[in-house]
């Protein structure tokens, strides 16, 4: 059997409380999302805000191996024509192969929310179908709400997808928008539509009584061949289906080859690089990809799991891109070491001192709120100073930053003071805050030493609180991205102080270009 991977992530998860992503976020998930294998991204609705809009512009320059972009919107108004109709039109301008339009299936939200009659309602739905596909488009049609509309009128709930079918759509999918169908309800009417309908279905399932995976996998064992979800599950309410969790149940547990092997390995990986990007603290006891989802902690666990790994695991981690984690074990986190020291071309020995003292600084760290997932530049720092691969390029005698308000305008002006080679650099810059002041600033004084720093720009600036309940006296991880236009990475910094763990991660970030333009010149390593 074959399914159709369909992410949601940058549209029901971007309806998520506490998620804005930016046109540049939406670009690099799409990338992520298309390397993992996902067959169709919906990209967003290109009728509700202009963001959408200039994404839908951008994601054409972009080359994909696996994924079919798809817009997103609603079936025509009542008032309007469906050619003249400023949603339809925009759906059709996105230049999308693929649309994916809802429509009502519950007479409650079409007498109740639209107030119009149910036979309005299916020519609407008839008339945008039709239309869209006159224009050559592949229509999805996502029916809302439509396990709520089956309890409380089969018959209309079942015309309105019937009047799809006949309008020419690819797929069906039915929706359970208010995440609260049981199995057992799902599955007693996803078998009457499957033998009442020709048309490919799909499920839709948001999360608000927990059912949403355990509905996702009941629906495609049933016969629904396309499976819609989120990222880590975000979305609106309790959230959407989670296809970290949904694809290797798929995959693993039920034989349905919806991703490559290597494609899988990168789950994990995926699963916290959107985290990051939507500035959202993971979950760590999330399955298959939560930092503790194979975590061993004393007695019997441990003892069990050295000598065979299935005795307390239901896969192997390796296989998702996890790895296993012996909390209370002075071997945890050696292999991680080992295999990140491989891929920066460093040989170490499992039983060396360094890789013994890399663990005990990096336990250090991460108790003090340091975290190296989306820092992996600060990471390759770590190790290189441990094993004699990093030297110091400049050390900071001073900064001072100030803010002040001229002509009712914020000024942040930054000055440092900088031992380089040697010599003495004092330099004074502004910024449009003041992380970007003293950034302005480090570079403007590094730049007469090494020009390369001139094409570093930050990307990406995040803050987490760590300890909310410290309230303005609260430790912050700082979490930077930058780029030299050919290379895009990560470094990280924690302090009580939001600026000197902003000049921590912006100062491992330039050391990082450095010392890997000065090893990549002399290859000693």
């Amino acid at each position: 059997m074959k399914v159709q991977l369909y992410d949601t992530t940058l549209r029901d998860g971007a309806q998520s409380e506490g998620i804005s992503f930016s046109l540049n976020d939406k670009i690099r998930i799409i990338k992520k999302l298309d390397d993992l294998g996902i067959n169709f991204i919906e990209a967003g609705w290109p009728g509700s805000n202009p963001k959408d809009i200039k994404l839908f512009e951008a994601v054409k320059e972009i080359q994909l191996k696996n994924a079919h972009i798809v817009a997103f919107g609603s079936t025509r108004h009542i008032k309007n024509k469906v050619s003249e109709d400023p949603n339809i039109k925009a759906l059709v301008e996105t230049g999308c192969d693929y649309i994916t339009i809802f429509g009502k299936s519950w007479d409650l939200h079409v007498t109740k929310a639209l107030r119009i009659t149910l036979e309005q309602n299916l020519e609407i739905i008839s008339s945008s179908i039709a239309y869209l596909v006159s224009k050559g488009k592949k229509i999805i049609y996502d029916a809302e709400h439509f396990f709520d509309a089956y309890k409380t009128n089969s018959e209309y709930a079942l015309k309105t997808i019937k009047t799809a079918q006949d309008a020419g759509c690819c797929s069906i999918v039915l929706c359970d928008t208010n995440g609260g169908t049981m199995p057992f309800e799902l599955e007693k009417i996803i078998k009457v539509v499957k033998n009442s309908f020709k048309t490919p279905l799909g499920i839709h399932s948001h999360n608000d009584s927990e059912m949403a995976i355990a509905n996702t996998i009941a629906a495609v064992r049933l016969g629904c061949e396309q499976v819609q979800g989120t990222i880590n599950g975000y979305g609106e309410r309790c959230g959407n289906a989670n296809l970290c969790s949904i694809i290797p149940n798929l995959k693993l547990k039920l034989g349905i080859d919806c991703i490559s092997n290597e494609q899988l390995k990168k789950l994990t990986e995926t699963s916290r690089f959107v985290n990051e990007v939507a500035n959202v603290s993971p979950h760590i006891h999330q399955p298959y990809v939560g930092i503790s989802a194979f975590a061993h902690k004393g007695g019997i666990h441990v003892d069990a799991i050295k000598k065979c790994g299935e005795t307390y695991e239901h896969i192997i981690p390796e296989i998702v891109g996890n790895h296993r984690r012996m909390l209370v074990s002075e071997l945890a986190g050696k292999t991680t070491i080992l295999e990140k020291a491989a891929q920066y071309n460093i040989k170490l020995d499992k039983d060396s001192p360094e890789v013994t003292n890399i663990i005990k600084i990096l336990k250090r760290m991460e108790n003090e709120g340091y975290q190296f997932e989306g820092a992996d530049a600060s990471f390759e720092l770590l190790i290189k100073k441990n094993v004699g691969l990093h030297r110091s390029f400049f050390d900071l005698m001073g900064f001072r930053i100030i803010v002040e308000r001229r002509n009712d305008k914020l000024i942040s002006e930054a000055t440092v003071k900088l031992m380089i080679e040697g010599e003495e650099e004092y330099t004074v810059a502004e910024g449009d805050g003041p992380v970007n002041a003293l950034d302005n600033a480090l570079r403007k004084a590094l730049e007469g030493f090494y020009p390369i720093v001139k094409g570093i720009h930050l990307t990406d600036y995040k803050v987490r609180v760590l300890d909310a309940q410290e309230g303005t006296a609260a430790k912050v991880r700082v979490l930077i991205e930058s780029s030299n236009l050919q290379d895009t990475w990560g470094t990280v910094g924690v302090s009580e102080n939001i600026i000197e763990a902003s000049y921590k991660a912006l100062v491992d970030s330039i050391e990082y270009v450095l010392l890997k333009k000065e090893q990549d010149e002399h290859g000693n390593i």
